[in-house]
């Protein structure tokens, strides 16, 4: 691939297919897979119906393709960004990074409705359930738990199952942010959920850290 074709800019056809997949996905979110139609979503846009047809077989295909897109969502990548020897070393630090990107995404529009149409769509549609599993839960989990093993290394926490103590530091986090969208979908406050976040993260190393011995002499 040549620097040109790196520069060039979306032609007018991408911009209009990922203008349909984000029209898609709010509709789907709110409404339903089930519930919203292709006329639905050509009428939100402002377009005739068969200039969703031009780049989309039917609605089945655009689900298809907002759950392909699932595996590019922020909460599959929440380790990309991290060394895993000083990440761990990090100790409470990581978790904390962790727990505070979980309550961002809580906030943010996309990941949002990514969410909810990932909760609404699970029982139906076992792509979904695959994705759910082993993006968005399994594999964080054993990420996660390298890390803590590592942090047993270390003797920053307590010898302890790795993969246990991963799913048990995850869980609450998924839970917490459900919750969020729930109060949201609601028009509800969700002050009462937002400070969870952090305190899950420190109860949570509180129980699980080495305490170092001071010396007396």
């Amino acid at each position: 691939m040549n620097e040109q074709s790196v520069n060039t800019p979306p032609s007018k056809g991408s911009k209009t297919k990922e203008k349909i997949l984000k029209t898609a996905l709010k509709l789907f979110s709110s409404k339903g897979y089930k519930a919203t139609t292709v006329r639905d979503i050509a009428g939100t846009m402002g377009v005739k119906q068969s200039a969703l047809y031009n780049h989309f077989k039917n609605k089945d295909e655009i689900l298809e393709t907002l759950i392909a897109g699932l595996t590019s969502s922020a909460i599959v990548h929440i380790f990309d960004d991290k060394a895993p020897e000083e990440a761990a070393k990090s100790g409470k630090a990581l978790l904390a990074g962790i727990a505070t990107k979980f309550k961002l995404l809580s906030f943010d529009a996309q990941n949002e409705a990514l969410f909810k149409l990932l909760m609404q769509e699970m029982f139906r549609n076992e792509r979904i359930r695959e994705i759910y599993n082993e993006y968005f839960y399994q594999e964080n989990v054993k990420k996660l738990s390298s890390y803590f093993f590592m942090m047993m290394q270390e003797e920053l926490i307590k010898s302890s199952d790795p993969l246990l103590l991963a799913n048990e530091f995850f869980s609450p986090l998924f839970f917490y942010q459900m919750q969020v969208s729930l109060l949201k979908m609601d028009k509800k406050s969700t002050s009462s959920v937002v400070s969870l976040f952090e305190k899950h993260v420190e109860l949570f190393w509180d129980n699980i850290k080495i305490e170092k011995q001071t010396s007396l002499f």
